[in-house]
């Protein structure tokens, strides 16, 4: 009878750890979640305040606030779902893009772009356009600028699109969407960027980038690569003499989300 009482009344308490475990972690994920949809509607506040405030002036700048009012409509869906604070953070990606929109049409409009926006990695790594360019490919003529102009009203604020690097600049057009929405690259969208980029400075180039490095890594390994000979000569020779020799070797980003 005692044994039974005690293995009744440790599963009673095992039974009440496990429920109060639940409501902790339950209670933990409910203030995480509170928290990250209260940063993210920070940004969104903001973003609408610009979207219904400023009129654009030039076609480059009507086009940089249609796409941040964009944004703005799609974070404010996106926040009312959240249900998860991962999902809350993806929110507040969608209200920066479009931040990153109005900076670019206020530049456009020749006023002051505003407070600097947080950094992020995807869009350093996918380089600035650095200088103004126009490419022929399939028969279609594409241009690309570091600044806004009636033949580059179309602005990106950088980043990965379907696995790939856009960088920041105007363009002629948005060459990105359609991979944009079918999460894939076409045969045509990598020639362009091969075709627009190729040499421009501070942009990787389409193998660098999936082989993982940014511009600055491929440039850096460019420069090493001038001595290579002389290192490898060098280590090969006197290593190889003293222990026989040997081999060194070494080591892709993906991406997007749905609601």
């Amino acid at each position: 009878m005692g044994t039974a009482v005690t293995l009744i009344v440790l599963l009673l308490i095992i039974i009440a750890a496990v429920a109060y475990f639940a409501r902790s972690q339950a209670a933990r994920r409910q203030r995480e979640l509170d928290d990250a949809k209260a940063d993210a509607r920070r940004l969104v506040e903001r973003l609408g305040g610009q979207v219904l405030n400023l009129t654009g002036t030039d076609t480059a700048s009507q086009q940089a606030l249609a796409d941040a009012a964009e944004r703005y409509n799609a974070a404010g869906s996106q926040i009312e779902q959240a249900r998860t604070a991962e999902q809350a953070k993806l929110v507040k990606e969608t209200a920066l893009e479009g931040l990153y929109y109005v900076r670019a049409a206020r530049t456009a409009m020749g006023i002051d772009p505003g407070p600097k926006l947080p950094e992020e990695l995807e869009r350093e790594r996918a380089g600035k356009v650095t200088e103004h360019r126009t490419v022929d490919v399939e028969g279609h003529s594409y241009e690309a600028s570091p600044d806004p102009g009636s033949n580059t009203p179309y602005y990106y604020p950088g980043g990965r699109v379907a696995g790939r690097p856009v960088p920041q600049g105007w363009y002629s057009e948005p060459w990105w969407k359609p991979a944009l929405v079918a999460g894939a690259w076409g045969l045509g969208s990598m020639l362009l960027f091969s075709t627009m980029f190729s040499g421009m400075s501070g942009i990787a180039s389409a193998q660098a980038w999936e082989s993982g490095y940014d511009a600055g890594q491929e440039d850096a390994m460019a420069d090493a690569g001038g001595d290579g000979g002389d290192m490898g000569g060098d280590a090969g020779g006197d290593m190889g003499g003293d222990f026989g020799g040997g081999d060194f070797g070494g080591g892709d980003f993906g991406g997007g989300f749905d609601f």
